[in-house]
């Protein structure tokens, strides 16, 4: 991740965004995992074209973009036991509520007790978290 042009990236979703909508595309939605799921965060706030965003455990640095200034809707997924503090914990999940909260945009979080980060993969370690799984295929 500290090897990441994060900027650069961005700038790829967005001429990947806008390509799918001259293509026929009406609507386009951005997710993904880990640090995919802090760019696609980062995409509904800087990228003006995205409809709509799920987040899996990840959120972004506040040097790339404030939360609370987000275009589109966000859906995001964390694990209660997630280690990564300040990018995937409790701790930064919570606060990226409160952010969304400020700004009105529609949005959810949801926290899955007893899982920790990458739980929706299928490694042994993260099939562990089935009910997790299970959850989020009823959200």
């Amino acid at each position: 991740m500290e090897g990441l042009d994060w900027q650069g990236a961005i700038k790829d979703i967005q001429a990947s965004v806008k390509w799918l909508k001259e293509n026929g595309s009406p609507k386009v939605g951005v997710t993904g995992y880990c640090m995919g799921g802090a760019l696609a965060i980062a995409s509904g706030v800087l990228v003006p074209e995205v409809d709509a965003v799920v987040a899996f455990y990840g959120t972004p640095s506040s040097k790339l973009v404030d939360p609370s200034r987000a275009l589109a809707p966000i859906q995001a997924h964390f694990g209660e036991l997630d280690t990564y503090v300040g990018f995937a914990d409790v701790t930064a999940a919570k606060s990226l509520e409160e952010k969304l909260k400020s700004c009105g945009v529609p949005h959810e979080v949801h926290i899955y007790p007893g899982c920790s980060h990458a739980f929706m993969n299928t490694s042994p370690e993260a099939l562990k978290n089935q009910g997790a799984i299970d959850l989020f295929i009823v959200v």
